[in-house]
């Protein structure tokens, strides 16, 4: 299985009483897909994942679910921790509306790069969906050299990575030069997913989708079929936009612009987060002004 497009990782939207809004949730996976998603992912990071009690996660999944299973669109569900026995439950607890699970290299107890090649392998070995591994060393401490990469790809089970390392470095390159056919490689860095697109990567998960969904569909799609000086165009237009979205942490400010747009009930987000201040939500509206009108969503 090779997955390609645009995937949106949703916010989780929060009614005025703090509970989850769960039309809001629903509304915003129907319009990233009608813009031009290939899918969804849900409980990612920039759904505020680690706040959310369990029933709340449940309810994500299942809200996310019907959507994709009525419109036949891919739904990649975030699962796993630091934990490899708490990771293995939750990805059996996945629904079979799932169609990978998104599952991080595990963070904070930073083990060896052979900790991490028993670590999926134990999950890749009971997982009832195939997974992709997420790699974003910035978060967990744990960067991967290039034999780890292509080992991972060697394990069943697992299907390719979310590449979020913060840069184009040289393990990144290499890798991409000699990734195994039919691995997909989503990137992760909405300010880096051109060059990784440029260098072969089959799509991407990107929040700034969230507001501009077509422009970014067809900027996946130029990179990969051309033509080119189309693709680094739209990549000039629309790299302000998630530099002003990534303003402050992540997804901040992009419930701050959806609010002010009257796409979900508020901007809510749960502490340790701080909602946006007005500055970065004003200039992230003011970055929206700019997409050519034939793509923005």
């Amino acid at each position: 299985m090779t997955l390609t497009g645009l995937f949106v990782p949703l916010i989780t939207p929060f009614a005025a009483n703090g509970e989850l809004a769960a039309d809001a949730l629903a509304g915003l996976a129907h319009e990233v897909l009608d813009d031009g998603a290939t899918g969804i992912v849900a409980l990612g990071t920039t759904a505020e994942a680690a706040t959310l009690t369990p029933e709340e996660r449940r309810r994500i999944l299942d809200i996310c679910g019907t959507v994709c299973r009525e419109r036949n669109a891919a739904l990649i569900a975030g699962a796993g921790t630091n934990s490899t026995a708490d990771s293995a439950e939750a990805l059996r607890a996945l629904g079979s509306t799932v169609t990978a699970a998104l599952t991080v290299v595990p963070y904070y107890t930073r083990p060896s790069e052979a900790g991490v090649l028993a670590h999926f392998r134990e999950l890749a070995a009971t997982s009832p969906v195939p997974l992709i591994v997420y790699n974003i060393p910035h978060r967990t401490g744990r960067p991967l050299g290039l034999d780890t990469l292509h080992e991972l790809t060697r394990i069943p089970n697992i299907i390719g990575f979310k590449h979020a390392v913060g840069g184009i470095d040289d393990t990144t390159s290499t890798f991409m030069a000699t990734v195994p056919p039919g691995t997909t490689v989503l990137a992760g860095d909405d300010l880096h997913a051109a060059p990784l697109l440029a260098l072969g990567a089959s799509g991407a998960i990107l929040a700034t989708a969230h507001l501009a969904t077509s422009a970014f569909a067809t900027l996946i799609n130029l990179w990969r079929n051309g033509p080119i000086h189309e693709a680094r165009t739209l990549t000039r237009r629309l790299t302000p936009l998630s530099a002003a979205l990534f303003a402050e942490p992540n997804p901040v400010v992009i419930k701050s612009t959806l609010a002010a747009q009257g796409r979900i009930p508020t901007p809510t987000v749960r502490l340790p987060l701080l909602p946006a201040i007005p500055e970065t939500t004003t200039a992230a509206l003011e970055a929206l002004t700019h997409l050519p009108t034939t793509t923005a969503a």
